[in-house]
């Protein structure tokens, strides 16, 4: 896929933990089957959330680091976090995985920055390529067939992966009509993501400066905390709450996503001036 050097194998001992934090076995080949299997099950575990941004952690972008958070601490994170290692642990299993780059389509329908977003590119031993992405929080539950042009069914929706004409091999990713993001398919190394990690916690022209967001998919659905308010949805309905109190959104954290806080999240004032 590329001949830029890649990043050490994690150690067994990390692959072990890594695979109880999300609850899935060892699969006895890196195949098709097997990466869906894992793609779900880190969706199901580990939740899309920027309480870092808002509780005055750094944001690294260091493999062994992003790992750690994720298995040693049980938190979440958003895209460069979550998927560079969900990448760590897809190639210690024996998959081929590349970073790519991405530019989220705003409501204006226009593309964000360079490097807004990071996905994965998979190739498996038998033979496949996948697009891979457990950082976008609300997208498709598995990875979609890299060079199927047609319609992808899954049970979030239905996707597209197209050719953007005229734009050098760039692939528009398109959920039920809308799309989510454009991709370029040229491999990228992580230090490539540091201006767009570096925006998306400083800026107040970031979404994720603007507000806390925790976000985990169900078997039947989706939760997820936006500041103080609890959003459930079951079988298509949604319904949200208002958490009162400090100890009620400690205690949604805790039951709901695994995350245990000293500290609750603020958002600064002036990121709250520029919504």
């Amino acid at each position: 896929m590329t001949d830029h050097e890649e990043p050490a194998a994690l150690p067994e001992a990390v692959v072990e933990q890594y695979l109880e934090r999300i609850g899935a076995g060892r699969p006895d080949r890196a195949d098709a089957g097997a990466l869906r299997e894992l793609h779900l099950r880190h969706l199901l575990t580990v939740p899309f959330e920027n309480l870092s941004l808002h509780l005055g952690e750094d944001v690294v972008l260091d493999e062994k680091a992003l790992v750690d958070k994720v298995t040693v601490a049980r938190r979440g994170g958003f895209c460069y976090e979550l998927n560079t290692a969900f990448a760590a642990l897809l190639r210690a299993l024996g998959y081929r995985v590349e970073l790519l780059q991405a530019r989220v389509f705003g409501p204006d329908g226009r593309v964000g920055i360079p490097y807004d977003h990071m996905a994965l590119l998979v190739e498996t031993e038998d033979g496949g390529r996948w697009l891979a992405d457990v950082g976008f929080g609300d997208h498709s539950h598995h990875p979609l067939a890299f060079d199927e042009h047609g319609e992808q069914a899954d049970p979030s929706g239905v996707f597209l992966i197209q050719e953007v004409p005229g734009a050098a091999g760039d692939l528009d990713v398109v959920r039920d009509g809308k799309p989510r993001y454009r991709l370029e398919p040229r491999p990228r190394a992580l230090a490539d993501f540091e201006a767009g990690a570096w925006y998306h916690r400083t800026s107040p022209e970031s979404h994720f400066t603007r507000g806390v967001i925790c976000s985990l998919l169900t078997e039947d659905g989706r939760v997820s905390i936006g500041g103080r308010k609890l959003y459930r949805t079951v079988a298509g309905e949604r319904t949200e709450r208002e958490l009162g109190t400090d100890e009620e959104l400690r205690e949604a954290y805790r039951e709901l996503f695994g995350i245990v806080l000293d500290a609750l999240p603020v958002v600064r004032e002036a990121e709250k001036r520029n919504p």
